[in-house]
């Protein structure tokens, strides 16, 4: 295997359907054009080492969704680093400007021919033909969108990353894009619908009870109350995660089979499980799953104890209450009687768990900002696997 001397960083980021559920991620490595073919063996080839400890198999751990790999050229994907990527799992989104090199678009086409999928990445060359079997594309959209119906003629999928806004979603989608990456979940479009503040009173006092570890009996009557949590919550526990021998029909079966702990992490989650006014899925959802799940690897992997697990747990999921209440997180720490230090963390990123979560909620955080935190890269590899493993199984589940 090609020696890399420090595991690569990874900027892993999910893609959703226009249904808001995940198809697909994109996986782009921190290294140079001379060292990419060596990072993408580490990460699906890791090495093993006294000092660092088993790393879980990647396209194991990402299933069923596909993984598309942005890389600068076909050139760094040697018959070696082929034999590990499998042609159904995964894509090339591959920087259009080497179209312009004769020697990779015949690299490329031998790809095809061995069944990869390839996305066009970026602007094509001016006076550069593209091979009609190269029919769809990745695009940064972070600054605008193509015009309207731009791709529609081309056989997608198409792919539109650095989509930050409700606006730029709906653009890209007029675009003719299919799949959809980017922080746009988390500003959303303001609601249309006047909210009489039951709903959040509801679900703030929910959050009490859990926080507080009320009586089961309390918890099951303000579950009453809500409709679309029992469901999800009697759904969950009937699913094949939990393997139910019989039907679960009751809350007090469900926090039986669940237990305290798993109860109090998964009605965390559940209240995100809502779906929008437009009827589709929340994307909040896996997001604030992905954020916990990474929280409590970190700690984990840090030395901190299950309590201190459960905690770096919870703060990644409130991180984004703020956004499903759409009230101001100082109010909702308020509202809640977090202690100061976890308040903090939420409302500042403050603190050593606000500190872990500010790296955990950027795209690509880096090697210097790891460091300092004290994450080993291969620490802060096996984070992005754990949580995103997580957040899938999640999505597949509620």
């Amino acid at each position: 295997m090609p020696d890399f001397p420090l595991f690569p960083l990874v900027e892993l980021q999910a893609a959703a359907s226009a249904g808001n559920q995940w198809v697909a991620l994109t996986l782009r490595v921190d290294a140079g054009a001379e060292e990419q073919g060596a990072a993408w063996h580490a990460l699906f080839d890791p090495p093993a080492t006294p000092a660092t400890p088993a790393t879980p198999d990647l396209l194991a751990a990402l299933a069923p969704l596909d993984c598309v790999l942005l890389i600068p050229t076909p050139a760094v994907l040697t018959p070696a680093l082929l034999a590990l990527m499998p042609p159904n799992r995964v894509l090339f989104a591959i920087d259009a400007a080497v179209l312009a090199d004769d020697a990779a678009r015949r690299a490329m086409a031998a790809l095809q021919d061995a069944g990869y999928r390839i996305l066009l990445d970026g602007a094509v060359p001016d006076g550069v033909t593209v091979p009609p079997t190269l029919r769809a594309v990745c695009r940064d959209c972070s600054d605008a969108a193509p015009a309207p119906a731009a791709l529609l003629a081309l056989f997608g999928p198409h792919l539109a990353r650095g989509v930050h806004s409700a606006a730029r979603f709906d653009a890209c989608a007029k675009a003719g894009f299919s799949w959809f990456s980017g922080d746009y979940p988390i500003h959303p479009a303001p609601s249309e619908q006047p909210d009489d503040g039951s709903s959040r009173k509801r679900m703030l006092n929910l959050l009490g009870l859990l926080l507080t570890d009320a009586d089961t009996c309390d918890i099951e009557a303000m579950l009453k109350q809500d409709p679309t949590l029992s469901y999800h919550l009697l759904k969950l526990a009937n699913s094949a995660a939990f393997g139910a021998a019989a039907p679960i029909t009751s809350f007090a079966q469900a926090i039986g089979r669940l237990g305290r702990r798993q109860l109090q992490r998964w009605l965390q989650l559940l209240l995100y499980a809502r779906q929008r006014e437009d009827g589709l899925a929340n994307p909040l959802l896996p997001m604030a799953a992905l954020r916990a799940a990474q929280m409590e690897s970190l700690c984990a992997q840090l030395g901190g104890d299950r309590d201190a697990q459960d905690l770096a747990f919870m703060i990644g999921v409130f991180s984004l209450l703020d956004v499903l209440l759409a009230v101001s997180m100082d109010d909702i720490v308020a509202a809640l009687k977090l202690p100061p230090d976890d308040a903090a963390a939420l409302t500042c990123r403050g603190g050593p768990l606000g500190r872990m979560l500010a790296l955990v909620e950027t795209a690509a955080p880096t090697p210097a900002a790891i460091g300092a935190a004290g994450i080993a890269s291969a620490q802060w590899w096996h984070s992005q696997l754990h949580a995103y493993h997580w957040a899938i199984q999640v999505s597949r589940n509620v």
